[in-house]
């Protein structure tokens, strides 16, 4: 299934696609596309549920963010061996985390906003995980069963102030709209393997980014499990995999997003974003 959410911001409803690409409305069978929706077995409700029974949501609908009250939006660095060459970091032993506020998250077609005193705000097209079942101390083997499914996740970061401005990389990852999700949340059973799928972001027409997953150098499963030695994962937590290389901050010489850019970005089979730079007010 492909699941989402649209409507105005604080007025979003669930919605899934039917064959036609018509957005569906669900909001009568549940309340909204959340952590408490996202189980295997609400996703199997939702399975028996013929789309051609439900209303269709308004022509040129905004697309809200994929999965809605995300507890944890966690992220990993340096997960690509091209990407930490071009960033001039060595790969890691073990997974790179940190962390984007939730307050970043935004749908997948909102504006961007550069923020007060950006010099360098950059792109980074990412697979996003997105889990359905709590997760502590799950092994690789059984890491991929606590999926509800992926989307696409532009992981924008002010590299000035995640670099330079001391402290934890956040401070450069959280800036409103800097966590677009979406456009859907593609459930598990229709990407057999996240480690195969290929990905791109365009500035303004220009491709700069041209990647798969396939080279990820902790792959989904891995990251997951990882990650539930440290912490608990629940329900709709977002973890977006890392990004691979074509970055603005590896570009020779430097680019960086500025205010009339427009991002396009897409992984197969998830869908595409796009995105248009404006200034903060």
């Amino acid at each position: 299934m492909k699941l989402l959410r649209f409507g105005e911001h604080g007025a979003e409803r669930p919605g899934m696609m039917d064959s036609d690409g018509n957005i569906r409305d669900l909001s009568a069978v549940i309340p909204d596309l959340t952590g408490q929706t996202l189980g295997d077995a609400q996703l199997n409700d939702l399975r028996a549920v013929d789309p051609a029974t439900l209303p269709l949501a308004p022509e040129n609908v905004r697309i809200a963010a994929c999965v809605g009250q995300v507890g944890k939006f966690v992220c990993i660095g340096l997960n690509y061996s091209d990407h930490a060459a071009e960033s001039g970091m060595s790969l890691p032993d073990e997974p790179v985390v940190f962390f984007k506020a939730t307050s970043a998250i935004m749908g997948p077609n909102d504006d961007v906003e550069i923020p007060r005193g950006s010099v360098k705000t950059d792109w980074e097209v990412e697979l996003g995980v997105v889990i359905g079942k709590a997760a502590k101390y799950v092994s690789k083997e059984d890491a991929l069963d606590h999926v509800a499914g992926y989307c696409v996740v532009n992981d924008l970061s002010e590299r000035d102030f995640q670099l330079h401005r001391s402290g934890q990389w956040v401070k450069g990852k959280s800036c409103d709209t800097f966590g677009p999700i979406g456009p859907w949340l593609v459930t598990r059973d229709e990407v057999p393997d996240p480690q195969d799928l290929g990905m791109y972001l365009e500035v303004n027409g220009h491709r700069y980014q041209d990647g798969s997953t396939s080279t990820m150098h902790f792959d989904v499963a891995t990251v997951i499990s990882h990650l539930s030695q440290f912490m608990s994962l629940q329900p709709g937590d977002v973890i977006s995999t890392g990004t691979p290389p074509g970055v603005g901050m590896g570009q020779k010489p430097e680019t960086y997003l500025k205010a009339g850019d427009q991002m396009t970005l897409g992984i197969a089979g998830l869908g595409v974003q796009t995105q248009k730079v404006i200034a903060d007010s």
